[in-house]
């Protein structure tokens, strides 16, 4: 993982987003895509797409008249930089805290419980 710190606006990860189930894509493909969820035009995605490149978020490569994008940082290092900003400004630090929200936010099922304390054992175990 790079030292870079990511943070993408909630459009950029949205284009992150169908580029890491699909890359490399097209203004195109991209464009279509996020198009069955919202209403976005073509020259919105393009000029999205742009900036991200300058950013450092994507990189673009030419194959005769058709550019293709691809996402530079990876799935997991942007999921662990937006965790780590979401635990330290809105749990003040405490992961268990929004552990404990998430749960409280809906039922829980018995599967899901078993896996919780499967998952606890094991670090306990690791602590030994």
């Amino acid at each position: 993982m790079s030292d870079k710190k990511y943070q993408p606006t909630e459009s950029e990860l949205e284009i992150l987003q169908v580029l890491w189930a699909n890359e490399p894509c097209t203004v195109r493909f991209i464009f279509e895509q996020l198009s069955t969820e919202k209403d976005s035009g073509y020259t919105t995605v393009l000029v999205q797409l742009q900036r991200m490149t300058k950013k450092g978020l994507v990189s673009r490569y030419k194959e005769g008249k058709t550019h293709y994008y691809q996402a530079i940082p990876k799935e997991e290092e942007i999921q662990e930089n937006l965790f780590k900003r979401l635990v330290k400004t809105a749990y003040k630090g405490s992961a268990m805290d929004l552990a404990l929200h998430a749960l409280g936010q809906a039922a829980t099922s018995e599967e899901e419980l078993a896996a919780i304390q499967k998952w606890l054992d094991q670090k306990k175990n690791e602590q030994k």
